[in-house]
Parts: structure tokens; sequence; C-alpha cells
């Protein structure tokens, strides 16, 4: 009975260790994530406004949901940023078995469009189990690298690593998430980079992997990224159609100029961009902030990366560096893609904005993966500014 209960003890002591107080969490990299969220939900307001009065009967509908979200995630990140990180390693059976019978379960919810399984309906929520994917990923992969370090340059392993991330990565391409894939096949290889993968390993993957990308588009096995491509080209094949999207984003960027329009007053998103509020949100930015605000915002996201590398170098161990890295990356990795896209320099890949396209479990999920980096920071020896 003493043997039980001093079992049950340590299991109780070992449990709220993790919750010990910690040093102070990085300032620069809090400010960063704050000020983007704040920035975002300006411009989320200001280029839903239209749409919404006209869709759904008030001005307000998307912010006042975003913003509900948005104080609900702060307060999440804030009790996660002193939570040790390494409680997630306790937690990770759970959360990638959840996450795959999640990514099983949306393929057999009715398509919307008549081609995209991506939603998951619960009826009190809806969300894309892909959002919470590319957390499982990055979360499995840390673990996995940093507990077998050194089997990283063992050949067999690194095949079953690849494995790990095929399976995550074919799930949400049955979905036709396109950009979901793209994102967890890079942050993927990312983290082997790091974790120490072979040079040979990596660039050979890479070429198989583009390959096999460009062999499916070719031979239609992935028809509506074909559609994209050609659209892409020449978005003035099908000006009122799938190209129009793409030329009012144009029109909206190019007539924002130098120093923008103004907050709140662009022309596209009176009901000509579609849905301005989501992928999109950025052209509505150039036009209102113009190249001087847009670049403003883009050196935010550059400096929040180049912080959470900072701190992921500093961290005490390889599996916080390596959680860090993936996390910030991820971040860093949706803004270039999203922002490429609005501008047409890749084709539309249905890619969110960070801190700034409207999702509420996305921003959720956004701020409270921030908190484990400012956890991290915490113990981290990174200069404090």
């Amino acid at each position: 009975m003493a043997e039980k209960s001093e079992k049950r003890v340590n299991k109780k002591t070992s449990f709220r260790s993790y919750f010990k107080k910690t040093g102070k969490f990085d300032l620069t990299f809090f400010f960063l994530v704050a000020g983007l969220t704040v920035v975002g939900l300006i411009m989320l307001f200001s280029a839903s406004a239209p749409y919404a009065a006209s869709n759904r009967g008030s001005s307000y509908y998307f912010i006042l949901r975003q913003l509900g979200f948005a104080v609900f995630g702060f307060v999440l990140m804030m009790v996660v940023s002193r939570i040790d990180y390494h409680i997630w390693q306790k937690f990770l059976g759970v959360i990638v078995f959840v996450t795959l019978v999640m990514l099983v379960g949306v393929l057999f919810t009715p398509a919307q469009k008549g081609q995209f399984h991506r939603w998951l309906d619960l009826g009190f929520i809806q969300f894309q189990p892909s959002e919470i994917g590319k957390f499982a990923l990055i979360l499995l992969l840390s673990f996995l690298i940093a507990k077998n370090q050194k089997r990283m340059t063992n050949f067999k392993y690194q095949i079953f690593l690849l494995f790990i991330i095929g399976v995550f990565c074919g799930l949400v391409l049955a979905e036709n998430h396109l950009s979901a894939t793209i994102l967890l096949f890079t942050i993927g290889f990312v983290l082997m980079f790091v974790g120490g993968m072979s040079m040979k390993l990596v660039g050979g993957m890479a070429i198989l992997g583009a390959s096999g990308f460009v062999l499916a588009i070719i031979t239609g096995l992935i028809s509506y990224a074909s559609d994209r491509i050609k659209y892409w080209q020449d978005p003035w094949l099908d000006t009122r159609g799938k190209g129009f999207q793409t030329i009012q984003s144009l029109l909206a960027i190019g007539s924002g100029g130098l120093m923008g329009r103004g907050i709140g007053q662009s022309n596209q998103k009176y009901l000509w961009l579609p849905e301005p509020q989501n992928d999109f949100i950025f052209s509505v930015v150039c036009e209102e902030l113009g190249f001087i605000g847009a670049a403003l915002i883009i050196i935010g996201f550059g400096l929040l990366v180049w912080r959470g590398f900072v701190i992921a170098l500093k961290a005490p161990d390889k599996f916080g560096m390596l959680l860090s890295i993936g996390l910030v990356f991820q971040v860093g990795l949706q803004a270039v893609l999203n922002i490429l896209v609005v501008t047409n320099t890749i084709p539309n890949t249905g890619i969110s904005l960070p801190f700034f396209s409207y999702g509420g479990t996305s921003l959720v999920m956004l701020l409270v993966q921030m908190g484990i980096v400012l956890n991290i920071s915490r113990s981290s020896k990174v200069e404090k500014v």
C-alpha cells in the first residue's frame, strides 16, 4: 500500500513539475505575435465589412467572431507559455492518433464545391483537421528526431521518418488540399534536414517528390491543380469564372500604389474580390496600405521567423530547438506562399495568411503554437530585448 501511495505522489509531483515557475519569456517574440494579430484584426474588419453586410446581414459578423477567437487564443497562449513544453511529449500518442482519425474521417464528409473534403463539422464547431495535422507532424518529428539523434544517419530510420511524412501528406492530399500538403511536405523535410538527414537523401527525395507532383498534374490525377496552373498562366482566359479572383486581386494590388488608398478605402472589397476576408485578404492590405504598408507586414513576418530561430538556436535541448523551428517555419512558409498566390507569382493553392485570414480555430491553434515557442524561450539562453 505504501509503495502504491508513493507512486501516486511521484506521478502527481511529476505532472505538477511541468507547471513550475520559470523565467521570463522573450518579449520581442511576444510583441511581434501581438502586433501581427492586432494588425490582422484591423485589416480583417476592413476587408470583410462589405461582404459581411451583404451576405451575413451585419458588417461586424466576421470581426466579432474573429475577435472572440483572438481573445480566447491569447489567453491560451499565455497559459501554454507557462507550461513546460516537454509536457507535449506525454500527450504525443493521443494527439497523433486523434489527428489521424480526423484526417481519415474528413474524407467521408460531403464534398465542398464537389471536390474538396477539408472541413469537419462537429455541430458546435467546424474546423480543418489539416490545421491540427501541421502541429501533430511537427511535434512527432521533433520528438522522434531528438530522441533518436544517433540514428539520423541510418538510412532505414530516415526512410521511416519519410514514411511518416508521406502518411500525413497522403491523407491531406486525398482531401484535395494541395497547399496543406506542400506545407506538411516542406516542414517535414526542413526538420529532417536540421535533425541531421544526409544531403544526398534530401536532394534525392526532393527531386522524387517534385517529379511525382508534376507527373500527377500532367496525367490528370490532380485535375483541379491542372486548371489552377492554366489560369495562373493566363487568368484572362476566363475573366468571369476561374480567372476572376486572380484578376481582381491584381487590380487591388496595383491600385494601392506606394502609399495605398487608406484603411477602409478599398474598392475591390465591395463585392468585386470574392470573399476578401479569406485567402486573398493581402490584396486588400496592398490596396489600402500600399507597397510600404505591405512591405512592413512582410518584414513583421520575417522578424517573427528570425526571432523564433534565435530562440530555437538557444533552446536547452534538441526537442525544443526542432519544435521552435518547425512552429515558426510553418508561419513563415504559409505567409510566403499566400503572398505569392495573391500576387499571381504561383498558382492559387487556397492557403490562408497567418494572423490575418478569417478562421477562428486556425487562429487559436496558431496562437497556442506561439505560446509553446514562448515557453521554450523561458528556458532558452536568449538575450531578452
